[in-house]
């Protein structure tokens, strides 16, 4: 941000909020833990069933791009390097993405203007931008 702007997020964050013709309205959503967990869980597994090792086993020669040390390409490098085993590749992806999402969620629950509900309910959504629109 610095090198675009000058400002650095915390001073751009401090600035002046700009006047706007239009309402924002910030929707969060949020499941029960063990909702969540569970989907982590079915969602790499679907990755690795669609051939997340055979993807990172073409990067590797880019391993070392920032784009790469992320969670999923860190763990299966770990184990096409003999690192660990598959399967607990496959764990580490699921916590570290566990992990991920509750930093993230920490992250979000800081700014007061975002209004939670989980997925299905669509329509208190619905009834929260009517309501604002009017």
């Amino acid at each position: 941000m610095i090198e675009s702007t000058g400002q650095s997020i915390l001073e751009f964050r401090k600035g002046k909020k700009a006047k706007r013709d239009f309402n924002i309205i910030k929707i969060g959503l949020e499941l029960p833990r063990e909702e969540l967990r569970k989907n982590i869980a079915l969602r790499v597994d679907e990755m690795i069933k669609l051939g997340l090792e055979e993807e990172v086993k073409r990067l590797r020669s880019y391993q070392q791009k920032n784009a790469l040390q992320t969670v999923g390409y860190t763990e299966i490098f770990n184990y096409l390097e003999n690192k660990t085993t598959l399967d607990q590749a496959i764990e580490a992806i699921k916590t570290n993405t566990r992990q991920y999402a509750k930093r993230q969620m920490t992250w979000f629950r800081r700014d007061k203007e975002i209004a939670w509900f989980h997925p299905s309910e669509k329509d208190k959504m619905v009834h929260l931008i009517r309501k604002s629109i009017n």
